[in-house]
């Protein structure tokens, strides 16, 4: 059971919701055979019960296959299964049709009970089958039209009254609008599941690109203006050197102190990028979160904390933030920041990353394992200020990181948040 529940644990929500609707299918497969193919084992004694059994035990598995295959198919992984559509479309006429004219040669009342079962049965799961691998809607009412159409006009030779065949059609029509309702609410449900996903992994992607953007733009700001001077100072100090002119020198004197007063402003937009505040750092992670479609919840509060060492948590926030959003499958994290005997303890969890976590910044355990260089890069930094670092699973599904950085020169009972360690 535990590695049942370790191979659906590690699965992502769209493919869990594909495995479910996948299986349904197949148990469909059961339910024709347990409710149209042992009924007919009632009628025991007579030879026709068994044939009837075997053909529709194997029309269920060939209902089973073509389900598989039209899955796939709308999921994008294989061709349209034509050939296949064609095969269990001419085997369920098939089936059907062995069945009445094996009722004619074994007359009996429950033989004739089993036999009408089996057409319509067969029949119905027949069509609801293929149309899994119909998208056009007008197709779809087409194809049960023509299996109710089907149904009646070949009762009627076989020796159903005229009324008893306007029954079996409508019957028929009834069975297959049911499958077909059914299997089209299910794709259509599959594929919302997957849109929906691939939208929450865009928003993520749109969330990091819009931070690197400001970045950007920041730079942009402190070099664009220096570089344009730099480039126009240089090019007249060239001028002036060439008429050998004194003023050369002083403009070059001038291009280096722009130099200088630019890499000054570079290093400030750089240490205010990585020493970023500690409590902006939380709300850009629940932001980022809520917009990628997770639950983030956050508790305590940096007021009072010395900078550097917001500076290191606030790293941690974020490296943490970005292995929720790249290695795992998390529908809620929680942040919490407490003050414990002088230390500050900061706790990322969440609830859907070390079952499926191989990248980068996952480990394996919380002291040990192969950790990735996100957490490594953590630990250097968290060492600078006497900081430590756990990082492992919490639970079957969750994935929790704990660092801790010491408050030198402050009393255990520092107050954070409301609430004192």
């Amino acid at each position: 059971m535990s590695g049942a529940g370790a191979w659906w644990r590690g699965k992502t929500t769209p493919a869990k919701v594909e495995t479910y609707t996948r299986w349904t299918f197949h148990f469909f497969a059961v339910v024709e055979i347990a409710g149209i193919g042992l009924p007919v084992l009632s009628s025991a004694g007579t030879g026709a019960a068994g044939w009837m059994l075997a053909m529709v035990t194997g029309h269920a598995l060939l209902c089973a296959v073509a389900s598989s295959r039209a899955l796939d198919w709308t999921r994008g992984r294989r061709e349209q299964p034509v050939r296949l559509l064609w095969a269990l479309g001419a085997a369920t006429y098939a089936v059907a049709v062995l069945a009445l004219v094996l009722r004619r040669h074994d007359s009996g009342a429950d033989l004739d009970a089993a036999a009408a079962s089996v057409f319509t049965g067969v029949l119905a799961f027949g069509a609801g089958t293929m149309t899994l691998a119909v998208r056009d809607r007008g197709r779809v009412l087409w194809l049960i039209v023509g299996f109710a159409c089907g149904a009646g006009a070949v009762s009627l030779p076989l020796g159903y009254p005229g009324a008893a065949a306007l029954i079996t059609a409508f019957v028929v029509f009834l069975g297959s609008a049911f499958l077909a309702f059914t299997s089209i609410f299910s794709v259509w449900l599959l594929n919302a599941v997957y849109e929906l996903d691939e939208a929450r992994e865009t928003r993520a992607r749109l969330a990091v690109a819009e931070e690197r953007l400001r970045f950007g733009r920041d730079l942009h700001d402190v070099l664009g203006r220096n570089l344009a001077v730099i480039a126009l100072k240089s090019e007249l100090a060239v001028q002036l050197a060439r008429r050998e002119r004194p003023e050369a020198v002083e403009q070059m004197i001038e291009v280096q102190r722009i130099a200088q007063e630019s890499q000054r402003e570079v290093r400030d937009v750089v240490r205010g990028y990585r020493e970023a505040d500690l409590g902006a750092e939380l709300a850009g992670a629940q932001g980022v979160l809520t917009a990628a479609g997770i639950a983030c919840e956050l508790s305590g509060d940096t007021a009072g904390l010395p900078a550097e060492v917001q500076s290191a948590l606030g790293w941690v926030v974020r490296e943490a933030t970005t292995n929720v959003l790249r290695h795992g499958d998390a529908s809620r994290c929680s942040v919490a920041l407490r003050v414990r005997e002088g230390q500050v303890v900061l706790t990322v969890e969440n609830d859907g990353a070390a079952a499926r976590g191989s990248g980068p910044g996952q480990e394996r355990g919380a002291h040990g394992g192969s950790g990735g260089s996100g957490l490594a890069g953590l630990r250097e930094r968290l060492a600078v200020v006497d900081g430590a670092l756990e990082a492992g699973p919490a639970g079957p599904d969750g994935f929790r990181v704990v660092a801790s950085v010491p408050l030198s020169g402050r009393t255990a009972d520092t107050k954070v948040g409301g609430v004192t360690s």
